[in-house]
């Protein structure tokens, strides 16, 4: 790995304004550009909406859809490699996939393999953990829910990433106009997400969370107050090798927002030469327990 500068966005998502979604995405481009940095998260489903509900038919091929030619264009425009959320479709299955380009085009995609709540009526699960080299370090996508099984992220480092990108559209928590309630929702949400901590120190990797921000909208066949409405409290935050948070977003609003932190390749190499670095003392036949399909208790 190299030092790299790399950023993390917080913003929302409107069910059915992809337009202005697009343009939004692209604002943040050219900011994040002017702060330097390489590699720019957004978040889980950002460009058509956390489980809206036409979502068979906005979602887009990958890598020849509009929206995928729309990031290519802006990350050749700004020089950075961007990583955005979208609905996948393929043979008429839909997938929630976090998709990467670079300045030079489209790179590849990692699709979400555990639904959430109801994401199981629009999504179909993928199979595979993927690790993409962008030059300066290797960088996997964990998306939302895929960050409560350790062994995701776990696979992701012994297949060589140094960065693991973590995307959501959590609905942890809710809020009302107060500024008291939006920053109880706010800590709520940074507490909870916190925990991701143990993924970068177990595995020695950089972590990066950018969360999508603020109510999307809502969805007319379930009660406005339902846990499934797509109501994001936000945040972004930058964890270091060690388990340590680097930066993190703003604790008191719920609003779109950008942090950018430099992740020092030296400090990489400092906990993977640790003699008790994990994946190296490890002892993978005693695991034979992870891939037994039962649950007792």
């Amino acid at each position: 790995m190299q030092t790299i500068r790399v950023a993390a966005v917080s913003m929302n998502s409107p069910l059915g304004q992809q337009e202005k979604t697009l343009q939004r995405i692209r604002d943040f481009c050219e900011r994040a550009a002017s702060e330097q940095a390489e590699l720019v998260l957004f978040p889980e489903l950002v460009i058509h909406g956390h489980c809206t509900p036409n979502t068979w038919e906005v979602a887009e091929s990958i890598p020849d859809g509009p929206s995928v030619r729309r990031l290519a264009e802006f990350a050749k425009q700004f020089g950075l490699f961007l990583s955005a959320g979208m609905s996948e479709k393929e043979h008429d299955i839909v997938f929630n996939t976090q998709v990467l380009v670079g300045p030079d085009g489209y790179i590849g995609r990692q699709r979400k393999l555990h639904t959430s709540r109801d994401e199981s009526f629009f999504y179909k699960g993928g199979r595979d953990i993927e690790v993409f080299d962008i030059g300066k370090c290797k960088v996997a996508s964990v998306i939302c829910y895929d960050n409560q099984f350790p062994e995701i992220a776990r696979i992701a480092a012994l297949k060589g990433a140094d960065v693991i990108l973590m995307p959501h559209a959590a609905r942890e928590g809710r809020w009302d106009d107060t500024p008291e309630s939006e920053a109880a929702a706010r800590r709520h949400v940074f507490d909870f997400f916190s925990g991701y901590r143990m993924r970068a120190r177990e595995n020695a990797c950089f972590c990066v969370y950018a969360d999508q921000a603020g109510v999307a909208g809502y969805v007319d066949s379930l009660p406005r107050d339902h846990v499934n409405q797509p109501l994001h409290p936000g945040g972004a935050m930058i964890i270091g090798p060690d388990g340590t948070i680097l930066k993190h977003a703003q604790l008191d609003r719920i609003r779109d927002e950008m942090i950018v932190e430099q992740l020092e390749s030296s400090q990489l190499a400092k906990f993977r030469g640790h003699p008790n670095y994990t994946l190296r003392t490890r002892r993978p036949e005693l695991f034979g327990e992870l891939v037994r399909d039962q649950l007792t208790g």
